[in-house]
């Protein structure tokens, strides 16, 4: 009788004999509506619906139970195994009609949703392989762009240091040194890498001090100390007013890697912690590549020699010019101090 009604009203059907063959059906034909009899072979119409809704694939066709007019026990049973409505016996025409046409319209706004969710996730996939591939190509254009920065760096860095006789192994010492420093102070990744390019630029400002004080051989006069000193100032001057990390750091190395944390430094005679922690790391690593290096005014110092003077001090240098944790630093890694120099002798 309710097939006929369902032919009756247009709709086509399909009957299970029992409820495992309807929990079958449900998933091989996907109808869009299911009319469950409570009372069926094998497994009940409970029982079926509970289990029809347990599956991703089944879960949204709308399953509407028989029942017994007046029982409220199926009611609130069917209700718990995930009964989307109900109809009641004797079956009414209208009621019937009624029943199927609005959970026929709602299997349909929900496999629209379904279908727009679909939509919606081939587009965000789309969109995130394009943004995947745009950042991709940002991060390389970003590399290349930091590779031409540093290799910029590098030069103007070198052609310094030409001017001062020394050669690019003391550039990659200088990082080096600086390097060990700041991951044993336990810096971050970031600053590591920063003081690892901009230590190097520590002494850009010398490209602006006349050779005749530069290269003198002797020691300097009081004016052409002077002089010698505002190589700090010229290097900050040069670096400054930049956008990258690497330079906004080598400024203030530039500035600073004089000055001494007692205060007795150059060129604002600042002291302590108001020294930035980057000049105040460069400022032991350029002391000791400096004591080790032939310069025109003094011979080169062995390790040892070095050594002892960073920690003892002699008529120049005072153990007071450093920050203790630093200077601490210098003494527990002293032998890699030696074996960066070692391995980046000049020729």
């Amino acid at each position: 009788m309710l097939n006929n009604m369902c032919l009756n009203l247009g709709f086509n059907t399909i009957e299970a004999s029992n409820g495992e063959e309807a929990v079958d059906m449900a998933c091989s034909s996907n109808p869009d509506l299911i009319i469950m009899d409570v009372i069926m072979p094998k497994m009940n119409g409970f029982d079926s619906t509970e289990k029809i809704k347990s599956i991703s694939e089944t879960k949204h066709i709308p399953v509407i139970i028989i029942t017994a007019l007046g029982s409220r026990e199926d009611l609130l049973t069917g209700i718990s195994k995930g009964a989307d409505d109900f109809l009641t016996k004797p079956y009414d025409f209208e009621e019937l009609s009624m029943r199927l046409k609005n959970n026929l319209k709602l299997k349909k706004y929900h496999d629209l949703l379904k279908e727009n969710n679909y939509i919606l996730e081939d587009k965000v996939e789309k969109r995130t392989r394009e943004l995947q591939q745009t950042l991709a190509e940002l991060s390389l254009a970003h590399e290349k762009t930091k590779a031409a920065n540093l290799e910029t760096i590098y030069r103007l860095t070198l052609a310094t240091e030409f001017k001062d006789q020394a050669t690019g192994s003391h550039i990659k010492r200088i990082s080096m040194y600086t390097k060990i420093i700041a991951e044993k102070l336990g810096m971050e990744q970031s600053f590591i890498e920063n003081i690892f390019h901009a230590s190097p630029m520590h002494d850009i400002g010398k490209v602006g001090i006349p050779d005749y004080i530069l290269l003198k051989p002797g020691l300097l006069s009081d004016e052409e100390w002077e002089v010698m000193k505002t190589h700090t100032l010229i290097g900050a001057r040069i670096l400054e007013n930049s956008e990258s990390s690497f330079l906004k750091m080598g400024q203030i190395i530039a500035l600073s890697h004089h000055e001494r944390w007692d205060g007795t430094g150059y060129p604002q005679g600042i002291s302590g912690q108001d020294i930035p922690l980057s000049a105040r790391i460069t400022n032991i690593a350029d002391q000791y590549d400096a004591l080790r290096s032939v310069r025109p005014y003094k011979r080169a110092y062995n390790h040892e020699e070095t050594y002892e003077i960073l920690l003892k001090g002699d008529d120049k240098t005072n153990p007071g010019h450093f920050e203790p944790d630093i200077h601490s630093i210098f003494k527990n890694s002293h032998t890699k101090f030696k074996e960066i120099f070692e391995t980046f002798r000049e020729s």
